[in-house]
Protein backbone atom coordinates (compact mmCIF):
# COMPACT_ATOMS: atom_id res chain seq x y z
CA UNK A 1 0.00 0.00 0.00
CA UNK A 2 1.38 3.43 -1.02
CA UNK A 3 2.52 6.31 1.54
CA UNK A 4 3.12 9.67 1.43
CA UNK A 5 5.46 10.65 4.09
CA UNK A 6 5.46 14.50 5.24
CA UNK A 7 9.02 14.89 6.83
CA UNK A 8 12.15 13.71 6.97
CA UNK A 9 15.83 15.12 7.00
CA UNK A 10 17.97 13.39 4.30
CA UNK A 11 18.82 16.44 2.33
CA UNK A 12 20.89 17.45 6.51
CA UNK A 13 22.69 14.27 5.65
CA UNK A 14 23.20 14.34 1.40
CA UNK A 15 25.18 17.78 2.71
CA UNK A 16 26.78 16.50 5.43
CA UNK A 17 27.58 13.21 5.19
CA UNK A 18 31.06 12.68 3.27
CA UNK A 19 30.26 11.03 -0.27
CA UNK A 20 26.48 10.57 0.15
CA UNK A 21 24.60 8.79 -2.23
CA UNK A 22 20.65 9.41 -2.22
CA UNK A 23 20.29 5.98 -4.32
CA UNK A 24 21.16 3.09 -1.44
CA UNK A 25 23.35 4.79 1.00
CA UNK A 26 22.58 2.79 4.32
CA UNK A 27 23.54 5.74 6.27
CA UNK A 28 20.50 7.79 5.30
CA UNK A 29 16.87 6.15 6.44
CA UNK A 30 15.48 7.83 3.42
CA UNK A 31 17.40 6.67 0.41
CA UNK A 32 15.72 5.65 -2.62
CA UNK A 33 16.25 1.91 -2.35
CA UNK A 34 14.60 2.27 1.00
CA UNK A 35 11.65 4.60 -0.67
CA UNK A 36 10.80 2.11 -2.57
CA UNK A 37 10.93 -1.25 -0.35
CA UNK A 38 8.76 0.18 1.82
CA UNK A 39 6.59 1.34 -1.02
CA UNK A 40 6.97 5.46 -0.31
CA UNK A 41 4.94 6.89 -3.04
CA UNK A 42 5.70 10.48 -1.75
CA UNK A 43 8.45 11.90 0.37
CA UNK A 44 8.86 15.38 1.51
CA UNK A 45 12.32 16.29 1.85
CA UNK A 46 12.56 19.17 4.48
CA UNK A 47 15.48 21.61 4.29
CA UNK A 48 16.52 22.00 7.82
CA UNK A 49 19.27 24.13 9.14
CA UNK A 50 20.70 23.86 12.42
CA UNK A 51 20.69 26.64 14.48
CA UNK A 52 24.10 26.40 15.68
CA UNK A 53 25.32 27.76 11.96
CA UNK A 54 25.64 31.22 12.23
CA UNK A 55 22.86 33.31 10.85
CA UNK A 56 25.00 35.29 8.01
CA UNK A 57 25.69 31.48 6.79
CA UNK A 58 22.09 29.97 7.04
CA UNK A 59 20.73 31.24 4.11
CA UNK A 60 23.94 29.59 2.28
CA UNK A 61 22.91 26.28 3.49
CA UNK A 62 19.40 26.26 2.52
CA UNK A 63 20.69 27.06 -1.10
CA UNK A 64 23.40 24.05 -0.62
CA UNK A 65 20.27 21.64 0.55
CA UNK A 66 17.96 22.73 -2.38
CA UNK A 67 21.19 22.24 -5.05
CA UNK A 68 21.27 18.42 -3.32
CA UNK A 69 17.91 18.21 -3.68
CA UNK A 70 18.27 18.68 -7.72
CA UNK A 71 21.71 16.81 -8.16
CA UNK A 72 21.28 14.11 -5.67
CA UNK A 73 17.40 13.75 -5.45
CA UNK A 74 16.17 15.04 -8.47
CA UNK A 75 18.73 13.60 -10.61
CA UNK A 76 17.72 9.95 -9.58
CA UNK A 77 16.17 7.65 -12.03
CA UNK A 78 12.22 8.26 -11.17
CA UNK A 79 12.08 10.80 -9.17
CA UNK A 80 10.01 13.24 -9.54
CA UNK A 81 9.93 16.64 -8.57
CA UNK A 82 6.11 17.83 -7.26
CA UNK A 83 5.59 21.84 -7.71
CA UNK A 84 1.62 21.15 -8.55
CA UNK A 85 -0.10 18.48 -6.04
CA UNK A 86 -2.07 17.44 -8.91
CA UNK A 87 1.32 15.77 -9.59
CA UNK A 88 0.15 13.38 -7.31
CA UNK A 89 -2.04 11.78 -9.43
CA UNK A 90 -0.13 11.32 -12.47
CA UNK A 91 2.93 9.33 -11.15
CA UNK A 92 3.26 6.55 -12.86
CA UNK A 93 4.16 3.26 -11.20
CA UNK A 94 8.06 3.00 -10.82
CA UNK A 95 7.91 6.98 -10.02
CA UNK A 96 8.35 8.31 -6.65
CA UNK A 97 6.97 12.17 -5.69
CA UNK A 98 9.56 14.59 -4.15
CA UNK A 99 8.93 17.46 -2.31
CA UNK A 100 10.43 20.46 -0.97
CA UNK A 101 9.13 22.02 2.75
CA UNK A 102 11.16 24.44 4.80
CA UNK A 103 11.42 23.86 8.08
CA UNK A 104 11.85 26.67 9.83
CA UNK A 105 12.55 30.57 8.92
CA UNK A 106 15.31 31.76 10.75
CA UNK A 107 17.64 31.08 7.77
CA UNK A 108 15.61 34.52 6.00
CA UNK A 109 16.39 36.56 9.08
CA UNK A 110 13.83 39.60 8.33
CA UNK A 111 13.92 39.20 4.68
CA UNK A 112 10.85 38.61 3.03
CA UNK A 113 12.46 38.37 -0.51
CA UNK A 114 14.34 35.15 0.76
CA UNK A 115 11.29 33.45 1.42
CA UNK A 116 10.14 34.73 -1.94
CA UNK A 117 12.94 32.66 -3.32
CA UNK A 118 12.56 29.56 -1.30
CA UNK A 119 8.96 29.26 -2.60
CA UNK A 120 10.31 30.01 -6.19
CA UNK A 121 12.34 27.28 -6.03
CA UNK A 122 9.38 24.83 -4.99
CA UNK A 123 9.12 24.70 -1.81
CA UNK A 124 5.28 23.36 -0.68
CA UNK A 125 5.48 23.41 3.00
CA UNK A 126 6.59 26.25 5.08
CA UNK A 127 7.54 25.72 9.06
CA UNK A 128 7.92 28.81 10.80
CA UNK A 129 9.87 28.09 13.30
CA UNK A 130 12.19 24.81 14.59
CA UNK A 131 12.16 24.80 18.35
CA UNK A 132 14.48 28.05 18.96
CA UNK A 133 13.10 31.44 18.13
CA UNK A 134 13.61 33.47 15.56
CA UNK A 135 12.52 36.65 13.69
CA UNK A 136 8.87 35.03 12.84
CA UNK A 137 7.85 33.19 15.79
CA UNK A 138 8.76 31.18 18.90
CA UNK A 139 9.77 27.40 18.54
CA UNK A 140 8.47 24.95 20.67
CA UNK A 141 11.46 25.14 23.50
CA UNK A 142 10.68 28.22 24.36
CA UNK A 143 8.43 30.31 26.86
CA UNK A 144 4.83 29.25 25.74
CA UNK A 145 3.62 32.15 25.97
CA UNK A 146 5.31 34.26 23.66
CA UNK A 147 4.03 34.28 19.97
CA UNK A 148 4.12 35.20 16.70
CA UNK A 149 6.23 37.81 15.77
CA UNK A 150 5.43 41.26 13.32
CA UNK A 151 7.02 40.00 10.85
CA UNK A 152 5.03 36.79 11.50
CA UNK A 153 2.30 38.06 9.66
CA UNK A 154 4.35 39.33 7.00
CA UNK A 155 5.46 35.71 6.55
CA UNK A 156 2.01 34.16 6.55
CA UNK A 157 0.18 36.88 4.00
CA UNK A 158 3.18 35.64 1.34
CA UNK A 159 2.71 32.12 2.54
CA UNK A 160 -1.25 32.55 1.88
CA UNK A 161 -0.79 34.47 -1.27
CA UNK A 162 1.12 31.15 -2.59
CA UNK A 163 -0.90 28.70 -1.09
CA UNK A 164 1.88 27.17 0.55
CA UNK A 165 0.75 25.25 3.07
CA UNK A 166 2.03 26.53 7.01
CA UNK A 167 3.07 23.52 9.21
CA UNK A 168 3.07 24.28 13.08
CA UNK A 169 4.64 21.03 14.14
CA UNK A 170 7.77 22.84 16.01
CA UNK A 171 5.63 26.19 16.95
CA UNK A 172 5.28 26.73 20.37
CA UNK A 173 2.04 26.78 22.12
CA UNK A 174 1.21 30.87 21.46
CA UNK A 175 2.53 30.51 18.32
CA UNK A 176 0.25 27.71 17.48
CA UNK A 177 -3.18 29.42 18.53
CA UNK A 178 -1.70 32.99 16.84
CA UNK A 179 -0.87 31.23 13.69
CA UNK A 180 -4.04 29.26 13.47
CA UNK A 181 -6.86 31.73 12.55
CA UNK A 182 -4.87 33.77 10.10
CA UNK A 183 -3.27 30.80 8.29
CA UNK A 184 -5.12 29.31 4.71
CA UNK A 185 -3.97 26.26 4.71
CA UNK A 186 -2.53 24.28 7.49
CA UNK A 187 -0.82 21.48 8.90
CA UNK A 188 0.96 19.55 11.30
CA UNK A 189 3.65 17.30 9.35
CA UNK A 190 5.34 15.75 12.20
CA UNK A 191 3.58 15.49 15.87
CA UNK A 192 1.83 13.24 17.70
CA UNK A 193 -0.68 13.81 20.91
CA UNK A 194 0.57 15.00 24.20
CA UNK A 195 -2.31 13.54 26.14
CA UNK A 196 0.08 10.05 25.60
CA UNK A 197 3.37 11.60 25.83
CA UNK A 198 3.86 14.61 27.59
CA UNK A 199 6.77 16.45 25.53
CA UNK A 200 6.56 20.11 23.97
CA UNK A 201 6.90 19.05 20.15
CA UNK A 202 3.17 17.25 20.45
CA UNK A 203 -0.16 18.56 19.98
CA UNK A 204 -2.94 19.06 23.41
CA UNK A 205 -6.28 17.67 22.39
CA UNK A 206 -7.22 21.20 22.39
CA UNK A 207 -4.75 21.83 19.98
CA UNK A 208 -5.32 19.05 17.68
CA UNK A 209 -9.17 19.87 17.76
CA UNK A 210 -8.87 23.19 16.91
CA UNK A 211 -6.50 23.07 14.43
CA UNK A 212 -8.68 20.34 12.18
CA UNK A 213 -11.66 22.45 12.75
CA UNK A 214 -9.52 25.38 11.01
CA UNK A 215 -9.43 22.13 7.97
CA UNK A 216 -5.99 21.30 9.16
CA UNK A 217 -4.10 17.64 9.51
CA UNK A 218 -2.05 15.68 11.68
CA UNK A 219 0.93 13.66 10.60
CA UNK A 220 2.04 10.86 13.28
CA UNK A 221 5.52 11.17 13.72
CA UNK A 222 8.03 7.81 14.53
CA UNK A 223 9.93 9.34 17.02
CA UNK A 224 10.56 7.15 20.06
CA UNK A 225 10.80 10.71 22.35
CA UNK A 226 7.71 11.69 21.04
CA UNK A 227 6.05 8.53 21.28
CA UNK A 228 6.69 7.35 24.67
CA UNK A 229 8.59 8.43 27.68
CA UNK A 230 10.13 5.00 27.80
CA UNK A 231 10.85 2.51 25.13
CA UNK A 232 8.36 3.33 22.07
CA UNK A 233 7.44 0.34 20.20
CA UNK A 234 5.02 -0.13 17.04
CA UNK A 235 1.96 -0.62 19.08
CA UNK A 236 2.59 2.70 20.93
CA UNK A 237 2.86 4.72 18.11
CA UNK A 238 -0.61 3.05 16.74
CA UNK A 239 -2.37 3.99 20.26
CA UNK A 240 -1.42 7.61 19.05
CA UNK A 241 -3.30 7.43 15.68
CA UNK A 242 -5.64 5.91 17.75
CA UNK A 243 -6.10 8.74 20.14
CA UNK A 244 -6.03 11.50 17.68
CA UNK A 245 -8.38 9.51 14.83
CA UNK A 246 -10.89 9.30 18.38
CA UNK A 247 -10.51 13.07 18.61
CA UNK A 248 -10.31 14.51 15.44
CA UNK A 249 -11.83 11.66 13.09
CA UNK A 250 -9.63 8.92 11.58
CA UNK A 251 -9.29 10.86 7.92
CA UNK A 252 -7.64 13.44 9.40
CA UNK A 253 -4.60 11.75 10.19
CA UNK A 254 -1.29 11.16 7.60
CA UNK A 255 2.38 10.30 8.23
CA UNK A 256 5.47 12.01 8.84
CA UNK A 257 8.19 9.91 9.83
CA UNK A 258 11.18 12.23 10.78
CA UNK A 259 13.53 10.06 9.58
CA UNK A 260 16.97 11.01 8.95
CA UNK A 261 16.20 13.76 11.66
CA UNK A 262 16.08 11.01 14.43
CA UNK A 263 18.99 9.15 16.36
CA UNK A 264 16.96 6.47 17.83
CA UNK A 265 14.43 4.75 15.88
CA UNK A 266 10.99 2.03 16.72
CA UNK A 267 11.62 -1.51 16.53
CA UNK A 268 10.57 -2.28 13.12
CA UNK A 269 10.82 1.05 11.90
CA UNK A 270 14.08 1.63 11.45
CA UNK A 271 13.92 3.54 8.10
CA UNK A 272 11.83 4.15 5.06
CA UNK A 273 12.29 0.24 4.04
CA UNK A 274 9.99 -0.67 6.87
CA UNK A 275 7.17 2.04 6.97
CA UNK A 276 4.92 -1.38 5.38
CA UNK A 277 5.71 -2.44 9.16
CA UNK A 278 3.52 0.25 10.28
CA UNK A 279 0.98 -0.20 8.31
CA UNK A 280 0.69 -4.03 9.57
CA UNK A 281 0.40 -2.38 13.21
CA UNK A 282 -2.35 -0.37 11.92
CA UNK A 283 -4.37 -2.70 10.33
CA UNK A 284 -5.22 -4.39 13.75
CA UNK A 285 -7.01 -1.59 14.91
CA UNK A 286 -8.41 -0.12 12.02
CA UNK A 287 -10.29 -1.25 8.84
CA UNK A 288 -8.07 -1.68 5.60
CA UNK A 289 -9.77 1.42 4.25
CA UNK A 290 -9.08 3.72 6.93
CA UNK A 291 -5.06 2.74 6.75
CA UNK A 292 -5.45 3.33 2.77
CA UNK A 293 -6.47 7.04 3.97
CA UNK A 294 -3.42 7.38 6.98
CA UNK A 295 -1.43 5.95 4.46
CA UNK A 296 -2.15 8.64 1.52
CA UNK A 297 -5.56 9.12 0.95
CA UNK A 298 -6.34 11.72 3.66
CA UNK A 299 -3.28 13.55 2.24
CA UNK A 300 -4.65 13.23 -1.25
CA UNK A 301 -8.09 14.64 -0.08
CA UNK A 302 -6.39 17.27 2.31
CA UNK A 303 -4.37 19.19 -0.71
CA UNK A 304 -7.50 18.55 -3.83
CA UNK A 305 -9.81 20.29 -1.27
CA UNK A 306 -7.00 23.11 -0.30
CA UNK A 307 -6.71 23.79 -4.06
CA UNK A 308 -10.06 24.99 -3.99
CA UNK A 309 -10.33 26.88 -0.94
Amino acid sequence: MNIIDLHCDALLKLTTLEAASFAEDVRIHVNQKRLQLGQIKAQVFAIFIDPDIPRNQQFLEVMRQMEAFHTHVLQTEGMVHITDWAQLEQLAPHEIGAILSLEGCSAIGEDITKLTAVLDAGVKLVGLTWNEENAVAHGAEQDASLGLKPFGKEVIQLLNERDIIIDVSHLNEQSFWDVLPLAKHIIASHSNARALCDHPRNLTDAQAKALVKQGGHIHVVYYPLFISEQDATLDQLVDHVEHLANLVGVEHIGLGSDFDGIGVTVKGLAHAGEAQNLLEALRVRFSAEEVHGIASQNFKRYVKKAATR
